[in-house]
């Protein structure tokens, strides 16, 4: 291990058997629709990262259906899928050398992660490289136990904003008898993730940062400056705009009219999206999550009549997400479901 000093604190580089130097890995997470995308592509846009326009989802599709990755068998069925997916086809890799330095170094998702993306690191001639799959926030245990010298930076979003978002993608699946309800489902989602996160976050210390979307939109200078202290890395403002990776020079949004009509504005969308009863049961029960969020609630909403209804839906959801979560990481059935779940690849 060698460090470096900044502002402080003492920032790890890390060696690995072939003597390859990198740099601390960066993982930028948040609930989706919530600027992950526009903050990595900025990380890249900025120099001295590894450029790999994908996610990876590792930890979120990938390692789960596999099992125990000790098992050469079980690398080789991970290979053999990974080698279809538009994340291997991202990365211009060597399908040959990749798997034979899988098979002989890798036991663990957090390896496999760590070994792809240094060899598209070494390729392009830098020393570091950052991942960028939302649904990683749920995982943050798992990811520092297996990279433990990971920094993660998680990006948050007015709840209001993202679900107007997700509902419009249909990225939140409803119960049945609640289809009439997604915009508010979506809603939920984010609580629970950003909850997900917040907690896991608040045992990582001075390895975890919070960033508001807002904040990066309208200072974004100051905004990168105090990114670029907590990673150690020069995220020069004027340099991100020059070279503009992906969504820097094009908004990667769910409102393309907007953005067509030169009408793009997507702080405070929801303020005109919502029909009033819509809000009044939002900010009932999303709220209080938006208010220790500090974002300011809707004055003078019109009284929810369903509320015992609407708790005991978002107490189901909860549940729901809660199980299917501990399914995924923890039990053989959770790897059964996402074997034959169809996947996003």
């Amino acid at each position: 291990m060698s460090s470096l000093q900044t502002s402080g604190s003492t920032i790890s580089a890390t060696t690995d058997q072939k003597g390859r130097g990198m740099k601390r890995p960066v993982f930028v997470l948040g609930s989706p629709r919530s600027g992950t995308t526009l903050l990595y592509h900025m990380l890249l846009s900025a120099g001295g990262f590894a450029v790999y326009r994908s996610e990876s989802k590792v930890f979120d599709l990938i390692a789960p259906r596999f099992g125990n990755l000790q098992s050469a068998r079980n690398k080789q069925k991970m290979l053999d899928l990974w080698f279809q997916t538009r994340m291997f086809d991202a990365s211009a890799l060597d399908r040959d050398e990749f798997r034979q330095e899988i098979l002989h170094e890798c036991n663990s998702a957090g390896d496999f992660l760590r070994i792809f993306m240094e060899r598209i690191a070494t390729a392009q001639n830098v020393d570091r490289w950052a991942e960028c799959t939302p649904e990683h926030l749920q995982y943050l245990p798992w990811i520092k136990r297996e990279l433990p010298d990971a920094l993660i930076i998680h990006i948050i979003r007015d709840g209001r904003d993202v679900a107007l978002s997700l509902h419009k993608q249909g990225w939140v699946k409803t119960f049945p008898w609640d289809r009439n309800n997604s915009l508010l489902a979506a809603g939920l989602f984010w609580e629970w993730l950003v909850g997900k996160g917040r907690q896991s976050g608040s045992a990582l210390g001075a390895d975890y940062l919070e960033v508001r979307y807002e904040d990066l939109l309208q200072d974004p200078r100051a905004t990168l400056a105090n990114l670029g202290r907590f990673i150690d890395h020069n995220l020069d403002y004027d340099r991100i705009q020059r070279t503009a990776i992906g969504s820097v020079s094009e908004p990667n949004t769910s409102f393309t009219n907007e953005y067509r009509d030169g009408a793009f504005s997507p702080v405070g969308r929801w303020r005109s999206s919502f029909s009033s009863d819509q809000l009044a049961a939002f900010e009932t029960l999303i709220g209080p999550c938006l208010k220790e969020l500090n974002y300011p609630l809707t004055p003078d909403l019109p009284r929810v009549s369903n509320l015992k209804a609407l708790n005991r839906t978002r107490s189901l959801y909860r549940m729901f997400w809660d199980l299917k979560l501990a399914m995924k990481v923890n039990t053989p059935l959770g790897r059964v479901s996402m074997r034959t779940a169809p996947a996003k690849l």
